[in-house]
């Protein structure tokens, strides 16, 4: 056999055959065995004799890559590579791939979903219906309004094209600026802190740097809409937590929805009795057209990686 490759989402292989691809090639797939996101311990311990890693949010720090002594690449199922140490790879000759696209319309979809329930309080409503409550809740709308979308990337371009189905004033903040897809589509550059005091909703999606962790803190719910929604589909420390909690709690916002967070599931009791924070698993990506894309996608990219290091 080729040897043995790691596979740590919990969803890979539920759509497509890129366990098929792998094995096909002769190599082993080892699926992770937890069903959550694993700790560094686990890393190390599994990653054990792997020569190649599908990998999702779980840590690839250097200590984990220390004991992955025969990992000769790694295949990123998403984009985001916060938590890969990359300057370590770098020096060990591990090529990282990643799977730019693959789920982008997913995402999207999520976040302008997330949007949608927070601003119509569909779960608190639900429940309330469930108790059979039938009283009437006032609640926000979303036509003609403006969205603020900080990471103007694959992602952010898909929401920014369902907001303007939904006739929506679309700002928008990216380090790497596309004027001529901006123009075309009529979305208007806006610094953050522009985006902060206009917008009635802000959707996130940019990568984890030291720069944009806690880019969204205390001052900048106080700058926000007391009607502003918060959305974040993206990394879970580019928001302080606590500040969140504190934002919510006073009604500094309206509301937020929230798929990622810095840790999962997170740790502070405070964020599951608000009942203007729609919650989610890290879910975003995981529709059967999304997991089919990221997984053959991966498959492949690691198959290449392999072949080019051979």
């Amino acid at each position: 056999m080729a040897g043995k490759i790691l596979a740590t989402p919990r969803s890979f292989g539920q759509a497509g055959d890129p366990i098929g691809l792998l094995e096909r090639a002769g190599y082993t797939v080892v699926k992770n065995p937890l069903g959550r996101i694993m700790t560094e311990d686990e890393m190390c311990e599994h990653i054990a004799g792997a020569v190649g890693v599908i990998l999702g949010v779980d840590p690839m720090t250097a200590r984990v890559l220390g004991a992955a002594k025969q990992l000769r690449a790694i295949s990123k199922y998403g984009v985001g590579v916060d938590n890969i140490d990359m300057p370590r790879a770098k020096e060990l000759n591990i090529p990282v791939s990643i799977t730019r696209g693959a789920n982008a319309d997913a995402v999207a979809d999520y976040a302008f979903a997330l949007m949608a329930a927070c601003a119509r309080k569909l779960v608190p409503i639900d429940a309330a219906c469930r108790r059979r409550d039938w009283g009437k809740v006032t609640t926000l709308d979303i036509w003609g309004k403006t969205i603020g979308i900080l990471g103007l990337g694959a992602i952010g371009k898909g929401l920014a094209r369902r907001a303007a189905g939904f006739g929506m004033r679309v700002l928008a903040y990216d380090i790497y600026w596309d004027k001529d897809y901006a123009a075309a589509n009529g979305i208007v550059y806006a610094r953050p802190e522009e985006i902060y005091a206009a917008c009635d909703f802000i959707s996130l999606h940019l990568p984890l740097t030291d720069e944009s962790r806690h880019m969204i803190s205390d001052a900048q719910f106080q700058a926000m809409k007391p009607t502003a929604i918060l959305v974040n589909t993206a990394r879970g420390g580019l928001v302080d937590e606590a500040a969140l909690v504190r934002a919510l709690q006073n009604h500094t916002i309206y509301a937020a929805g929230m798929d990622a967070f810095a840790q999962e599931p997170p740790q502070d009791e405070a964020l599951y009795a608000l009942d203007n924070l729609v919650m989610g698993s890290h879910c975003a990506a995981s529709t059967q057209g999304a997991v089919e894309n990221m997984g053959m996608m991966a498959a492949q990219n690691l198959l290449a990686s392999l072949t080019d290091e051979r």
